[in-house]
């Protein structure tokens, strides 16, 4: 069965682990070969264990696990932005739990959170032009384009990447529990 939890100090091994391997396994296209078969893994490890060991005021992450195993997480900053709102930094599950509805449950914790803590009722995120299965996820949770920019904040070299906008949370929040509904069926 799986749990969720916001994470702990203890945590941020497995985040970087599960995050290093979905960078290799989603951004060849963005990053060399050798940053995703070299690098990246202590590039992930020193952003996660400086964000689990110090966060910020504003940071939240929410971890889910199915006997400890670490399936998926999300990271956000309540309020970043005084324009879009919450910032989604990071959003990733395992391959092995893919289709199985857990970015969506991850969805609805984050926003379950956003909604208590926020001032504004809004969250944007930036995904990668390349990574498909997640511009397929957030265009099925009806988030708006809200620009394209050439970046090279991550990994090594310039990429693509798209700012996606929720202007509504709680019209957010009901697409996600539709979508969580359409999975019950399934499972029926």
């Amino acid at each position: 069965m799986i749990s969720f939890r916001q994470a702990s100090k203890e945590d941020y091994g497995n985040i970087a682990t599960l995050h290093a391997t979905n960078w290799q396994q989603n951004y060849r296209k963005c990053f060399s070969d050798y940053f995703l078969d070299y690098e990246v893994h202590l590039d992930r490890q020193i952003v996660w264990k400086e964000r689990c060991l110090n966060p910020s005021a504003n940071q939240y992450i929410l971890l889910a696990e199915e006997e400890r195993m670490l399936l998926g997480f999300c990271c956000a900053y309540v309020d970043e932005s005084p324009l879009y709102g919450s910032y989604l930094d990071n959003l990733h599950v395992s391959a092995m739990a893919n289709g199985k509805g857990l970015g969506t449950l991850l969805m609805q914790g984050l926003i379950n959170e956003i909604t208590t803590r926020a001032g504004m009722d809004k969250m944007y995120l930036w995904v990668l032009d390349s990574n498909d299965g997640a511009i397929n996820f957030y265009d099925k949770l009806k988030g708006r384009r809200a620009e394209t920019l050439k970046a090279d904040d991550i990994g090594d070299i310039e990429f693509w990447k798209i700012r996606y906008v929720w202007d509504d949370l709680v019209k957010l929040k009901e697409v996600v529990n539709a979508k969580l509904q359409q999975y019950e069926h399934r499972r029926i």
